[in-house]
């Protein structure tokens, strides 16, 4: 995890103004997003072919110079790879007291593609002193401000007679901290190389410092007034690129909203067309559950009743010779007869027992007829349940049980 966070710190200054854009617009939308936004924006042009990252300027690469002796190292970075172009003898670099010509002194040793790559000067690894540290993961928005109060804590050196710069090693999600290194170098040994530069000095971009394995850390100990910005060719064109895709992205968004509105609108009207012949379907199927319900209600009703051809048949084997009806009425649950009989105080008893009625009563005194000879009766009783078709039928009485009351 370190050396891979190393390696990509490494890899941070060869980026030229786009992560750099990105990261101050990441902190200008939301406060302590621009770390994220320039993590995000290496990792994610890590997959983009390496012609394409120079395109956007995320691998333009960088000139770095180092003393060697008499002669200065030019080497290119380019990523994680570097590559040696040679060296420059000092005695061939311009004086400060010279007449310089306004000639780039490199113009005419490197290609223009090279000569127009920001130049930093690389410092021995024994020159600086690095100190490791952990901090809150908020203190890498303002690292380099944040580290300038440590200098006093953690090296034996002032803040004013060093120059200084940090870089995020790695960040621990499990206690939101980060792992950060402080690097100094004393002013003194810094002047030293700056002049034998000469006038190149006003042409560098930053100051890095080697690693124990000679590659770059990926800081910059010079001081931002002292840095020179080095304008990137395809600027304008990425710019413009991304306007256009932004445009693109915004017109088909619209697009797709138009085509969404469009299809609910045609949605909305087939659905009012339709609505009348839903509602009459509607009206009919419940016009079919409510007679289906009705018919199954009477058909239950019916069912718990007995039919009146039931009644007639059980009266007429119940019932004495010498009882004949002048009314019978069914009437809901109720039944009624109407009759003269020489057996009226009988028929109570000769009615208990059936099982197509209940509670059989004479209702009112009996009133005898003299035409006839026979009591003249009213007679009531609550329909019950029908006969099941499967149980034998109540076989009549003899008419001697019948004189005997039984």
């Amino acid at each position: 995890m370190n050396a891979r966070s190393e390696s990509q710190a490494q890899a941070r200054p060869a980026a030229d103004w786009a992560p750099d854009t990105l990261r101050r617009l990441g902190a200008r939308l939301v406060p302590g997003a621009g770390g994220f936004v320039h993590w995000w924006a290496h990792h994610l042009a890590a997959w983009l072919p390496t012609r394409v990252r120079r395109v956007l300027g995320f691998d333009r690469g960088r000139l770095l110079m180092q003393l060697q002796g008499d002669a200065v190292q030019l080497r290119l970075q380019q990523g994680g790879d570097l590559r040696d172009l040679g060296a420059i003898p000092q005695l061939a670099l311009p004086t400060e007291d010279a007449i310089v010509a306004p000639v780039d002194p490199l113009a005419t040793l490197l290609p223009a593609r090279l000569t127009d790559l920001p130049r930093w000067l690389l410092l021995p690894d024994a020159t600086g002193l690095r100190r490791r540290l952990s901090l809150p993961a908020a203190a890498g928005e303002r690292l380099r401000e944040v580290m300038g109060f440590e200098i006093d804590r953690q090296t034996p050196f002032t803040a004013e007679s060093v120059a200084y710069d940090a870089r995020v090693l790695a960040r621990r999600d499990s206690d939101g901290m980060i792992e950060a290194e402080l690097v100094v170098v004393p002013r003194q040994r810094l002047e030293a190389p700056l002049a034998a530069l000469g006038p190149l000095a006003r042409s560098l971009a930053g100051v890095d410092l080697c690693a124990a394995n000679g590659t770059p850390l990926g800081v910059n100990l010079l001081e931002p007034a002292q840095r020179r910005r080095h304008g990137d060719a395809f600027r304008y064109w990425n710019l413009a690129l991304a306007a256009l895709a932004v445009i693109a992205v915004a017109a088909t968004m619209w697009q797709l909203l138009a085509n969404r509105r469009a299809a609910a609108d045609e949605l909305q009207a087939r659905i009012a067309s339709q609505a009348a012949a839903a509602r009459s379907a509607a009206d009919q199927r419940q016009a079919l559950i409510d007679l289906i319900e009705g018919q199954a209600f009477l058909d239950r009703e019916r069912a718990q009743r007995p039919t009146a051809v039931e009644v007639l048949d059980e009266l007429s084997r119940r019932l004495p010779d010498s009882t004949y009806l002048e009314k019978l009425a069914i009437e809901d649950n109720n039944l009624l007869m109407i009759g003269l009989s020489r057996e009226a105080p009988s028929l109570v008893q000769r009615l208990q027992g059936s099982k197509l009625w209940r509670a059989p009563s004479l209702t009112g005194a009996l009133m005898p007829d003299p035409a006839s000879g026979r009591d003249r009766f009213t007679l009531t009783a609550e329909i019950g349940q029908p006969k099941p078709a499967n149980a034998p039928r109540a076989q009549p009485q003899p008419q001697t049980e019948d004189a005997d009351g039984g």
